[in-house]
């Protein structure tokens, strides 16, 4: 029998998809909407009027208090129920990102809700480092709240307060941070500008703080214990302070930022590990920021770095001579270790940035045996955004509440745990494994929620308890909002 056909089998008897449905018209529009509201799901803090995830309810309401300071608000990264604050920051500068470059595209109300979603980050990030010499890095002890299967609402785990003070480093995190609130400034100029000053204004201490006590965070004994495995710095703070950087110089034009990249690329490793962009590696998405001072103002003191984004966009084009990316058979990008689709939905983004860049000044990129074009560029993405939204061997949208076909049981408390408005008696730590372990679908639909993904045979089986696959993540969400508002406003893209 044929893969294909026993995909299908195994999705009808074991889990109610329907496969293989080709899909003839994606609705691009209809997916920004959603994965820009999967965001009010992952909300802490007291929820507003307007909250329209109504399942949902308050949580975390007295996070801060064993340092007397205020720290509700923010997101939970994921399915559990801890702030952390270097995924969420990153989480923030992708969704600023997505706004600065195709938010002309949106809708007016879905660019009015994106900048709701980033408001809703940077007003916690600021409570970060409202105090001189230290940055608040994360809320609640992951450990602890993994051990429970529990709603957000009922959270009754220790919500311990991980901070950093001078001269103890966390460049990371406050290198990442600035980066956020930087980029959040630009997001919020035209709309609010007294706020846009004081994100700035915050992005420049913290800037200061990451560099001026340089090592990482998680090398900090009391920060590793609850910030690893789960959100460790594996790949340095290096890239992080030129990341950080290269967002002042955008949002400000200071050229002493320029001064930074110029003098720091070298010895800060901008050449190293350029072919990774995430949570953790920031060097991709800072050689294609940096390359627009190379392409729009021939800045090229900065040409090292435009360089870099080259040779990163040649490894991504399978016909290149340095393609070295690796596929599913079904065409997803794919790299081993988990939540596979962090990876599709960041390098979509930035190749769709880049080809924005190159079409500016009417550039292509050489990659040896071949010139690839800014539609080229943008071909790729939209097959990594088509396979995500359903064109993909299983027929099955990895987004959540989009179409008709998508992941029922996905490893996050809130979606799976019967919700506070229809079960309002408390579920204890325990109390909740049995609809961990349940195969019933999750009774709250996370709308807009993207999953970790398949495998790298393409296949996926809904499997709460495979986190690794269905387990939605914020920094999955935020690259792909700027990618859908581009093709919500270009769908046959050339």
């Amino acid at each position: 029998m044929r893969r294909s056909s026993l995909l299908f089998l195994y999705l009808i008897f074991f889990h109610g998809f329907s496969p293989l449905v080709e899909s003839s018209y994606l609705d691009y529009a209809d997916a920004l909407s959603k994965s820009i509201l999967f965001f009010e799901g992952q909300r802490s803090g007291f929820l507003p009027q307007d909250q329209r995830i109504g399942w949902r309810g308050n949580s975390g309401l007295s996070d801060g208090w064993m340092y007397n300071t205020d720290l509700t608000g923010g997101y939970y990264d994921a399915g559990d129920n801890v702030k952390f604050g270097f995924p969420m920051a990153f989480t923030t500068t992708m969704l600023a990102w997505s706004v600065i470059e195709f938010g002309d595209l949106m809708p007016p109300n879905e660019l009015r809700n994106a900048l709701v979603a980033i408001r809703w980050a940077t007003d916690y990030l600021l409570k970060t480092v409202s105090q001189p010499d230290r940055i608040f890095v994360q809320v609640g002890d992951p450990n602890i709240d993994h051990s429970c299967w529990e709603r957000p609402e009922d959270m009754d785990t220790a919500r311990s307060v991980y901070a950093v003070d001078a001269p103890n480093p966390a460049s990371d995190v406050a290198g990442e941070t600035a980066a956020a609130l930087a980029a959040s400034s630009m997001a919020f100029r035209s709309v609010d500008p007294g706020y846009a000053d004081t994100l700035l204004r915050n992005a420049v201490q913290v800037f200061q703080f990451a560099d001026n006590f340089r090592g990482a965070y998680s090398d900090n004994a009391h920060i590793r214990d609850g910030a690893c495995p789960f959100y460790c710095d594996f790949s340095g703070y290096q890239d992080e302070l030129l990341w950080g950087a290269a967002w002042l110089r955008r949002a400000s034009q200071d050229n002493s930022y320029l001064s930074y990249l110029e003098n720091n690329g070298k010895t800060l490793g901008a050449d190293d590990n350029i072919n990774e962009f995430g949570w953790d590696n920031k060097h991709a998405g800072l050689n294609v920021l940096v390359s627009k001072e190379v392409l729009d103002g021939n800045m090229y003191t900065l040409e090292s770095y435009k360089a870099s984004a080259d040779s990163f966009m040649c490894t991504l084009i399978p016909d290149s001579s340095s393609s070295h990316i690796e596929y599913t058979p079904g065409g997803l990008i794919y790299k081993p270790g988990g939540s596979n689709l962090q990876h599709a939905t960041t390098i979509s983004f930035i190749l769709l940035v880049y080809a924005k860049y190159l079409d500016r000044t009417s550039q292509t990129v050489n990659c040896g045996n071949e010139f690839v074009s800014p539609a080229l560029l943008r071909m790729q993405a939209k097959k990594q955004v088509d396979y995500i939204l359903g064109e993909n061997p299983m027929g099955l949208s990895y987004m959540v509440g989009y179409s008709n076909y998508f992941p029922q049981r996905i490893h996050h408390r809130g979606s799976s745990l019967p919700s506070v408005k229809d079960h309002p008696e408390f579920i204890a730590c325990k109390d909740g494994s049995i609809y961990f372990n349940s195969t019933n679908p999750n009774p709250n639909v996370l709308v807009g929620a993207i999953v970790g993904g398949p495998g790298e045979d393409d296949v996926y089986g809904d499997d709460r308890a495979d986190f690794r696959k269905s387990e939605p993540t914020t920094y999955i969400n935020a690259p792909f909002v700027g990618a859908l508002a581009y093709f919500a406003a270009n769908p046959n893209p050339s």
